[in-house]
Formats: C-alpha cells, structure tokens, sequence
C-alpha cells in the first residue's frame, strides 16, 4: 500500500511541475543595436509539454528554426545555427520569464566577428500583442 501511495505521489508532483511551467508560447519582440543601427528581433515560440520550438527572425536573411529547445518552470532555453562565411555558428540562449509573464530576460553570446572575442548580450523581449 505504501508504494502505491508514494507512486501516486510521484505522478501527481511530476503533473504538477508540467502544469507549472511558463507559458511562452506566442511571439516576443527586443530591439538592440548592431553596426547599422537598431534592428528588431522576434522570437515565435511554441511549448509542447517541456518542449519549445520555433523561430527567431533577427532582420539576417528571414526566421531560423529554433533547436534543443527546453521549458522548465519559468526558464527557457534553445539553440540558433547559422551559416557565416561557410562555418555553421551555434548560439546558444537562456531565458528567464517574469512573474506576469509579459517579459524575459535572455541572454546569449554573440559570435566575434573576424576573429574577435565572443560578446555576450542581455536583452528584455516583451509578449508582442499583434
């Protein structure tokens, strides 16, 4: 009986914690400077249970499909690769959406450009209305 009991207990916390996750599903918007300019970013998001997929249009040739994208609680995290100059360049990101759910921070690393350092960045996307 007491297995029984703890089992049940175990499925109904895991239920839990899948119910509890964020709901990012929908599209987010940041600005950010780049050499010409300000350029907007929109991320399309879509969760399945602890999965997320989607794109991320950053005004470089139209969307990219998102990949190993994760919820886990109010935490994103997913992956963007890119073809620069014959090379496949992985971005990872990470973010964090607040309590009302209309905001995350991300954060991620910037490639070097010509051999330069990696630059990481914080950006705040904001739940897009339209």
């Amino acid at each position: 009986m007491t297995k029984k009991l703890l089992f049940v207990i175990a499925i109904l916390c895991v239920l839990t914690f899948a119910v509890m996750a964020a709901d990012v599903s929908g599209k987010w918007t940041w600005e950010q400077q780049g050499r010409n300019g300000a350029t907007t970013s929109t991320l399309v998001l879509k969760v399945d249970g602890g999965k997320l997929s989607g794109t991320l249009d950053g005004g470089r040739g139209g969307p990219v499909e998102i990949s190993d994208g994760h919820v886990d609680g109010n935490s994103i995290s997913f992956s963007v690769k890119r073809s620069m100059g014959g090379n496949d360049v992985v971005t990872p990101y990470k973010g964090i959406v607040n309590d009302s759910g209309d905001s995350m921070k991300i954060d991620f690393t910037r490639p070097g450009r010509g051999g330069g350092e990696p630059t990481p960045q914080t950006v705040t996307a904001k739940r897009a209305t339209t």
